[in-house]
């Protein structure tokens, strides 16, 4: 906009000052939104890997401590990375060997199958036509060599997967007419004598089917293990990444912190007394504290001497800011007022107390923690 005469109105000097204190604190809140965010997601991961690594612990609480865990780790892992190459292979074999054990079992169910009395249990019982109504009423679950066979040859995984349920239905062609005909019938007779037959051959059998369900459990086992210690490496990258991206959100901390501290006015002689009865009111502990706090900034300073003398005027403005701060944050949390002792910032805005969210609390009160935190690092 122009005067009369073309020229460009100044803009008050007061008027640039509240907009540029205005735009600090409108991105000082939005930096503080952001980091809100992504703590809430660091949190959330954090909680996963401590709930993974409470149940692991769990499970290993009653195993053997010491450098020997550490070894059978290493051999583990590197088991794992060969079991994992070897995946498919394993897999392949095992098919192989149950196809086997299945094509040794047909050759004893053509045997039987053979047998001259096989003939009455070769197809499903024709209920209808003999006239037994109650068939379905004594046999709950009906069964013949024609159903095994299909259940045999199919190729929808609706087959058998393990030779011993085959075994299973066998047996049970051969109870269902033990059960549903009286001993001296001639049914009756003829199951028995095929099922002792069969049993017989059952057994020739069995040592291989048994030998095969070991080696499956163990491979079952490996694969268990595999599972867990891919969880762990998985949990362990991410603990590392979460260890990289704490060290940013400190980093992002101390540099809102500074921002604060650069933007906080300059403290008047009634500040710094006040500060001084602030620090009167810490315990011992705290005030130790605090004295580290003026030690970071002046590595003249001996926090820790038998009479220490400490002159509000001698320090730095973002020493006493730092101070001012970390007195807050006690008070506070000792459930005395800090009202007193904390002057307002600029336009008597306190940013840190400018929003009552408990999330943006936790953080603003990080940039006063930050401090203490740090003293506790060499100068």
């Amino acid at each position: 906009m122009e005067n009369a005469n073309g020229s460009v109105p100044d803009i008050p000097i007061q008027e640039l000052k509240e907009k540029k204190n205005a735009d600090s604190v409108e991105n000082f809140s939005q930096r503080v939104d952001e980091m809100v965010g992504k703590v809430d997601q660091l949190e959330q991961r954090l909680n996963d890997v401590e709930h993974f690594y409470s149940n692991t612990s769990k499970k290993q609480s009653n195993t053997p401590r010491g450098s020997s865990i550490l070894k059978d780790k290493e051999k583990q892992i590197s088991s794992f990375k060969r079991r994992q190459q070897d995946a498919s292979r394993r897999e392949a074999a095992g098919a192989r060997r149950m196809q086997e054990l299945v094509r040794q079992f047909g050759t004893i169910l053509r045997q039987i199958t053979q047998h001259k009395w096989a003939e009455p249990f070769m197809e499903p019982v024709d209920v209808e036509g003999l006239g037994l109504h109650d068939y379905f009423e004594v046999i709950e679950k009906p069964m013949d060599f024609s159903t095994i066979k299909r259940k045999m040859e199919a190729k929808d995984g609706s087959g058998y997967k393990h030779v011993r349920e085959i075994c299973a239905d066998v047996r049970l062609i051969f109870k269902n007419a033990m059960k549903y005909n009286e001993e001296r019938h001639d049914v009756h007779v003829m199951a028995k004598t095929l099922l002792g037959k069969f049993e017989e051959k059952w057994l020739q059998l069995l040592p291989k089917v048994d030998e095969e369900e070991k080696r499956r459990k163990e491979e079952e086992a490996e694969v268990q293990q595999d599972m867990q210690l891919a969880q762990e490496a998985a949990h362990a990258k991410m603990a590392k990444d979460l260890s990289i991206e704490l060290d940013e959100v400190d980093m992002q901390l101390e540099e809102l912190r500074e921002m604060v501290l650069q933007k906080c006015r300059k403290m008047s002689t009634e500040d710094k007394k006040k500060l001084g009865n602030g620090l009167t009111r810490l315990s011992p502990e705290d005030l130790n504290k605090a004295l580290l706090i003026v030690a970071q900034s002046d590595p003249t300073f001996q926090p820790t001497a038998t009479e220490v003398e400490l002159d509000m005027n001698a320090q730095s403005e973002s020493t006493l800011w730092k101070l001012k701060f970390f007195v807050q944050d006690v008070l506070h949390a000792q459930g005395k007022s800090p009202a007193s002792i904390v002057p307002n910032t600029i336009n008597n805005n306190n940013i840190l107390n400018n929003n009552n969210n408990k999330r943006r609390r936790e953080i603003c009160d990080a940039l006063a923690k930050s401090s203490q935190k740090r003293s506790k690092k060499p100068s």
